[in-house]
């Protein structure tokens, strides 16, 4: 994979597949989106690493500074991918809310999850919808759940943008340190993939617990 995307590295391209991914994944969540965001990262920084390793200071500094913007514009590009995804997943839903809480109905899980986004959209404690974007699979249930509820733009949107970027930052800075603390190695590439899934494993545990009865 990071040969793949080193060949696409310092071209569009390399953005148009991430936010194919990240779009998409939304409603295949086993598309592996958030390796190739670390990946496209773990290549930027090796490049990085390369320009100044070689060459003059100066020439080094300039393309430097071209690098860490690509680096930057990965991260935008993978949040807005990520809260266009959520809101074409809710459009969705939204519109087809019957057919789309029959599907949900049939899974208790998704019921409960479903249930619970609303009273936490309604309080105005959308953290949950940050939680459901590291979790596996949460982003659909969320996206859509908000939509068959017909949750409003206004409640939804901002959470969502919050969302996107706090798993585009964490997941581009995994694969851009990982790659300038160990290089563009597989070893390097695995143990960032490894901290996303941490990641994913923790969001999924806190929104299983059971929430605390309202004190009176």
């Amino acid at each position: 994979m990071l040969e793949s995307l080193g060949s696409l590295s310092g071209t569009p391209w390399v953005y148009v597949v991430v936010s194919c991914s990240i779009v998409l994944d939304v409603f295949v969540p086993i598309l592996p989106s958030g390796i190739l965001v670390i990946a496209a990262a773990t290549t930027s920084a090796g490049a990085g690493s390369a320009a100044h390793a070689v060459g003059r200071v100066e020439a080094a500094s300039v393309h430097g500074g071209a690098h860490l913007a690509g680096v930057f514009a990965l991260l935008l590009c993978a949040a807005g991918a990520s809260v266009l995804g959520d809101m074409v997943a809710y459009r969705l839903a939204r519109r087809g809310g019957d057919r789309f809480d029959r599907a949900m109905g049939r899974s208790r899980r998704l019921t409960a999850a479903q249930r619970r986004l609303g009273a936490a959209l309604s309080r105005g404690g959308g953290i949950v919808v940050v939680l459901a974007r590291f979790a596996p699979a949460g982003r659909s249930v969320v996206s859509l759940g908000a939509g068959v509820a017909h949750r409003t733009v206004r409640e939804f949107l901002p959470w969502s943008a919050l969302a996107g970027l706090a798993w585009a930052a964490y997941s581009v800075s995994l694969g851009y340190f990982g790659g300038q603390w160990l290089g563009t190695s597989w070893v390097g590439t695995a143990l960032s993939v490894a901290a996303l899934f941490a990641a994913g494993s923790a969001a999924a545990f806190l929104m299983r617990r059971p929430e605390r009865p309202a004190a009176h």
